[in-house]
């Protein structure tokens, strides 16, 4: 019973201490990023398993009134944005409560799927977040190693 009750200690002590990611912002204009993170990714660059789904979570505060939202998730390879898609597009049915509005702080969730005919390869992935007048709620890029 200890060692269960110690084993419980440790795992909840490792997720109490997960880090938000390191990332590059690509030009949020209409939002300020608090902080990203994607699950599981516990170090950089993420490794990005086959076959396999990754949670991503993105705070941000608005600086401007939107009616809507769509996210826009590219792979760049060799400098070449690749569009790399996603299960849901539309920010509203991604955590996020629609109309958007200016000085709030919203949570985005959303799923990375990484299919199994993708290569492994080296890549950057960029995430933007656009409002309904197509400029940029926010943008962030992180490197990742798709692997088998």
């Amino acid at each position: 019973m200890l060692a269960l009750t110690v084993a419980l200690l440790l795992a909840l002590g490792s997720v109490a201490r997960a880090e938000p990611l390191k990332f590059v912002d690509c030009g949020s204009k209409d939002g300020s990023i608090t902080e990203v993170n994607v699950s599981p990714c516990p170090t950089q660059p993420c490794l990005l398993q086959k076959g396999t789904s990754y949670s991503v979570n993105v705070t941000f505060s608005s600086k401007i009134d939107s009616q809507g939202s769509k996210a826009k998730v590219y792979g760049e390879i060799l400098h070449v944005d690749v569009p790399f898609p996603i299960p849901e597009p539309d920010g509203c049915k991604s955590g996020i409560q629609c109309p958007i509005e200016k000085g709030h702080s919203y949570s985005y969730l959303n799923k990375l799927p990484v299919k199994s005919e993708y290569p492994s390869i080296k890549l950057i992935v960029q995430w933007e977040l656009i409002d309904d007048q197509g400029q940029m709620i926010f943008c962030w890029k992180i490197p990742v190693q798709i692997t088998s």
